[in-house]
């Protein structure tokens, strides 16, 4: 996989955008209250499973696709935490998987001070969203930012119709022009919770 930076090259027609850091703080969130209410502990999120889940929650379906994962983290921040694998750089950056519903191409970028983390996230989506090649968008940001949130609506309003966005967020937000899938659903998968465990 080419070590390309976020804003330049060729993307595939999929593509998922995750702030990791919100991710991590999320599923130890889950981990910590689902370990209290079912009564066993619960393992790191499997990273691969919970990009198969966005996937399939943004509307890919099993096929020979190709899926550019973008994952966004401060700079001083080098696991994922609470997942696996977790290593930014040694075991995510430029790493790749395959399975039914395609390859994933993994890359991690770092939040440099030139920049904010909001505004780097908000320009990938742009960028990617602006990009011809690209038709569907799976965009995992720290809605919990009530501006980042808004920064994404108005950026999101001037993607092309065709384009299916897909924004994950732990409640219901404001619409836009995207789709909301809630992002718990994707992350007690991948963390292994089972329906029938929380009756």
């Amino acid at each position: 996989m080419n070590n390309q930076t976020p804003e330049s090259g060729k993307w595939c027609e999929n593509v998922i955008i995750a702030d990791g850091d919100y991710a991590s703080r999320v599923a130890f969130n889950l981990i910590v209250n689902f370990e209290r209410m079912i009564g066993r502990r619960i393992p790191p999120a499997d990273l691969a499973q919970w990009l198969d889940c966005v996937a399939l929650d943004g509307g890919l379906r099993p096929g020979d696709n190709k899926v550019q994962v973008v994952l966004t983290h401060g700079k001083n921040s080098t696991t994922m935490e609470n997942f696996s694998p977790s290593d930014y750089a040694s075991e995510i950056d430029g790493k790749a998987f395959s399975d039914n519903l395609g390859e994933f191409q993994m890359a991690a970028y770092k939040v440099e001070d030139i920049v904010s983390a909001d505004d780097f996230f908000t320009d990938i989506v742009a960028t990617v969203c602006n990009h011809a090649d690209v038709r569907r968008v799976m965009i995992v940001p720290n809605a919990e930012r009530e501006e980042l949130y808004e920064a994404l609506r108005q950026t999101l309003r001037h993607t092309d119709d065709d384009k299916r966005v897909t924004v994950f967020t732990m409640q219901p937000m404001a619409g836009g022009n995207f789709r909301q899938e809630l992002l718990g659903y994707s992350l007690m998968s991948a963390l292994g919770i089972r329906a029938d465990e929380l009756k």
